[in-house]
């Protein structure tokens, strides 16, 4: 029997059976579309799904959540996963606390708020008071809190708003001595940081989009702007833009003694991985943005802090582990740089200036190490961490006398430490308290692997001590790849309802991430690309080889770019996974810079535009190289205001996986509303990962006890 589904003037027809449990499909329409990529002509049969304003695209929508939903309610283990991931997630949870004049800031959530609110308090000893409660500015919680930086005298401070999740914001003002909100609005802000000076700041934003598109119309012309508190946005200044160059970044930073702003310009539409850098003396009126490092290219520079009228810089110019430099704004040629922190064997992965100090902290095999040096680069101490895990922040202002910063790993549940700078201890400041985990029934592994070329690809192993390595131990693995991004330890109360069951959780660190420096990351990039899908094939090997699982019961995680790693490696290797979770994937490598900021992926991808390119992101493109051969159980996940990686993208990857895959296994998409790239509120995030873990454990035939 075929059922109907009507929404508007669309019609979807229901049919089509996966055999094996009985599914039945939306049958998707086809369009006789076809595009010529140089010589080479491709097919885009669903492309009016990328049409998010169509009525016909909503009908498709609701009838595809109708069948993932009714699969998804059926599983047993559903309904309990839910209520064990609530307690599991249900416990307090704090930031850093960060100083500006004489208050603290620092958010906390008490469990299960589905946003985080933002608390104030007069010195560490004062008694903290409510400053934003998000949760209050709507009903289901998916109005988030985006953006808060406060001015040099902790007196104003910019707050950012997001709806849905959708990556626009709207920049407001709030008094901090009344603590009332002024009526200053800032629009379509996107990619932006907060930079004070004086009374106002700068941001960067768009053009406001055509009505109706604002989630998938290409993001062009990012201008600087000035905003005096107090004045409409009409009359902001506009500090800097570019019509000729339409795809670059433009965003401005000030020095906290705002004496230097910076402008930092990129043009990854072109492929380029780097940026430019042009300072101005604002000391000086009538003064100019002078031009820095005047070139872009492929190496990276961030101002980091003045020092006695200079610029201290990291850079991986001559040095792809990274360094520190400092730079004269009146001679900036790299002749006159003077070498701060020299470039190690060890990756730098962040550097904070900040109680009079340079703080570094580095990887060593995807582990953090942290150091402390004078402003002249001379190593003071190291900072005892509690073990192998990841460290961040230490950011603050140059007087502070003590820093803070988070430390976790996959089983110490994210802490905050205070560092004295004179006495150089640290203490732990807060540490959460989850009723009734136990850590210690887990341990971590660090395993190198060698890949197809010969690499070694180092990846971390999570379980219950004492795993029997019997080849029948269910297994996650999760990669991202990319984007010179690491995936480093971080704990996740969630995960633990898999370990508890038996689980092992593998992180991979493919190339294409920061894990190694950029060498590491640029082996997996553009035509290199396909050394990523062949480190976590080789990964999914070496877990079935050594025994800690089989192809039965291993299942594949991955999210935007580690989506696009799922999808391209069940393409490859569908016979190594049981089961496939490419969540938010960019699944269309030929057209994934069409849609808002895409283009700024053509660093990391290359570009269909390009003959060679071409060629590679077609010969890996999840959405181009489906086979009529069985695939893994298959949840796609996806989110209707994600305006970073268009829903588009998983839309049609599904209804071709759908129509072409065998159908001995399930074929689903699951898509979220009001959410977006990421979930808009914890009730979303605990709701979507049971979902996921219960499809897992289901095609898996595990049924969870607690």
């Amino acid at each position: 029997m075929m059922t109907k589904l009507r929404v508007g003037l669309a019609v979807v027809a229901l049919t089509g059976v996966a055999a094996a449990q009985g599914l039945q499909y939306p049958v998707t329409r086809t369009v006789d579309h076809v595009d010529t990529y140089h010589v080479t002509k491709v097919p885009d049969p669903y492309r009016w799904l990328e049409d998010d304003t169509s009525a016909e695209t909503a009908a498709w929508v609701e009838a595809q959540n109708k069948v993932t939903f009714a699969y998804l309610e059926k599983i047993p283990s559903r309904a309990p996963l839910l209520k064990r991931l609530n307690a599991l997630y249900n416990y307090a949870k704090y930031s850093s606390p960060s100083r500006k004049g004489e208050y603290y800031f620092f958010s906390r959530n008490s469990g299960l708020q589905n946003q985080s609110v933002l608390y104030i308090q007069q010195g560490l000893a004062g008694t903290p008071d409510v400053l934003i409660d998000p949760n209050t500015w709507s009903a289901d919680g998916t109005v988030r809190l985006s953006t808060f930086e406060p001015n040099k005298n902790g007196t104003l401070a910019v707050y950012g708003v997001s709806r849905s999740g959708s990556d626009w914001q709207e920049y407001n003002v709030l008094d901090l001595t009344t603590r009332k909100p002024l009526a200053d609005k800032i629009e379509w802000v996107k990619v932006s940081s907060v930079a004070w000076r004086g009374n106002g700041f700068y941001y960067s934003r768009y053009p406001a989009p055509a009505k109706g598109k604002e989630l998938s119309s290409v993001n062009e012309n990012h201008q600087v702007f000035y905003h005096r508190i107090g004045t409409p946005q009409a009359q902001d200044e506009l500090v800097f833009e570019d019509p000729k160059n339409p795809q670059r970044f433009h965003t401005l930073d000030t020095t906290e003694d705002e004496r230097f702003a910076i402008l930092e310009v990129s043009d990854r539409g072109t492929g380029k991985q780097g940026n430019a850098l042009f300072v101005q003396d604002l000391s000086k009126p009538g003064s100019k943005f002078m031009p820095m490092v005047p070139a872009i290219g492929d190496d990276t520079y961030s101002v980091l802090e003045s020092v006695r009228g200079e610029l201290l810089v990291f850079t991986d110019n001559s040095a792809p582990n990274g360094r520190v430099v400092r730079i004269d704004p009146a001679n900036p040629a790299p002749a006159n740089w003077k070498v701060i922190l020299a470039e190690q064997p060890d990756t730098i992965d962040s550097v904070a200036v900040a109680g009079g100090k340079v703080i570094a902290t580095y990887m060593k095999d995807v582990a953090s190490k942290a150091y402390v040096h004078n402003l002249e680069g001379a190593f003071e101490n190291e900072i005892d961490l509690p073990g192998l895990g990841s460290a961040g922040g230490f950011g603050g202002n140059m007087d502070d006398t003590s820093l803070f910063y988070t430390f976790t790993s996959f089983t110490y549940p994210t802490s905050i430490f205070r560092y004295e700078v004179a006495s150089r201890k640290s203490s732990l400041f807060r540490a959460p308290e989850i009723p009734g985990l136990d850590t210690n029934q887990y341990e971590t592994k660090q395993v190198f692997y060698t890949s197809k070329d010969g690499a070694k690809v180092p990846m971390f192993l999570v379980h219950k001590k004492g795993l029997a390595l019997d080849g029948n131990n269910p297994t996650l693995m999760y990669g991202y790849g990319g984007f010179n991004i690491a995936t480093t330890p971080g704990f996740n109360s969630l995960r633990i309802a898999l370990l508890e069951q038996g689980f092992v959780y593998a992180s991979v660190n493919m190339r294409g991430g920061s894990e190694y420096g950029e060498a590491w990351h640029d082996a997996g990039t553009k035509t290199k690309k396909q050394n990523v899908f062949d480190d976590f094939i080789a990964a999914a090997e070496w877990l079935i080889a050594n025994n800690y699982t089989s192809p039965a019961k291993l299942a594949a995680q991955g999210g935007s770019n580690g989506g696009l790693l799922v999808g391209a490696v069940i393409n490859q290797r569908p016979d190594l996974f049981r089961v496939a979770i490419p969540q938010v994937g960019v699944m269309d490598m030929l057209r994934f810079h069409k849609f808002t900021i895409g283009w700024n992926w053509i660093a990391d991808y290359g570009s269909s535009d390009n003959a060679e390119e071409f060629k590679a992101l077609f010969a890996y493109s999840p959405l181009h190289n489906i086979k009529p051969v069985k695939y893994p159980a298959t949840l796609v996940t996806t989110a209707d205001h994600d305006d970073r990686v268009v829903p588009a993208h998983s839309f049609k990857y599904a209804a071709t996986l759908q129509k072409i895959a065998s159908k001995d296994n399930p074929v689903l998409i699951r898509i979220e509303t009001k959410s977006g790239h990421g979930a808009s509120n914890v009730t979303k995030q605990i709701e979507a990962s049971a979902d996921i873990y219960a499809f897992i454990m289901h095609n898996m035939g595990i049924t969870p006890k607690w």
